[in-house]
């Protein structure tokens, strides 16, 4: 399905959608198709997180309603609801949730010698169950930070603008949504069309830190 908006097709796309994101809070009235919708979700499954144990979740918003809950729990924040869609990612803290999937998978396509080594390492994991719940929420943040910043350049591929979020309210939202226990609420996405001239690329780019000032070269020094 053709989208409104042009898609990126140059040989430089992926260049020119790290560079021409951006944080939208303005969007139009044109809503996202659920088909669309699919199609940037079919790019964010190819996100990389450790083991490949992929403990993302995303709860869509499209309805009225259901967004204006959110913003609720968003401090007020109008793009929440100006936008056609609203995303909440949700990172999985057991860290086996899908361990036996993914080296079911290893062994059938050659990467495990044998099913002693998948076993072993479903144990591995299993017995990741016991850290701390501090630790797994950082284990998940990591990996579900990574499949949100593939989110926010699948939907840009689209034509489609985002805005990632982290001023909310996480116990509000897991109340107001019936969000299982296990599952942390890690950042929003707002995401629909951009309104006109919301995103104006002849409007000079923000302030980036340079790159000899950010990379450190074999040793690090601050």
């Amino acid at each position: 399905m053709a989208s409104s908006q042009s898609e990126m097709e140059s040989p430089d796309a992926l260049e020119a959608v790290v560079r021409d994101r951006r944080s939208v809070h303005d969007y139009s009235d044109e809503d996202v198709s659920e088909e669309t919708l699919r199609e940037v979700f079919d790019l964010v499954r190819f996100t990389p997180s450790g083991y490949n144990l992929q403990p993302w979740e995303f709860l869509v918003l499209t309805t009225d309603e259901n967004r204006e809950t959110l913003q609720k729990c968003a401090g007020g924040q109008e793009h929440v609801t100006d936008a056609p869609v609203a995303i909440v990612v949700l990172g999985n803290t057991d860290p086996a949730a899908h361990a036996d999937r993914v080296f079911d998978d290893w062994l059938d396509k050659g990467y495990l010698p044998d099913e002693e080594t998948r076993d072993g390492l479903v144990e591995n994991i299993e017995g990741w169950r016991d850290r701390s719940e501090a630790q797994n929420r950082v284990w998940t943040t990591r990996s579900t930070s990574l499949a949100a910043m593939t989110l926010m350049h699948a939907a840009r591929s689209k034509g489609l603008s985002t805005c990632p979020m982290e001023g909310f309210d996480d116990e509000a939202v897991r109340d107001e949504f019936d969000i299982s226990e296990g599952f942390e609420p890690v950042m929003l996405v707002t995401m629909g069309y951009p309104a006109e001239d919301a995103v104006d690329r002849e409007n000079e780019r923000k302030f980036r830190r340079p790159v000899d000032e950010i990379v450190h070269l074999d040793e690090f020094d601050a």
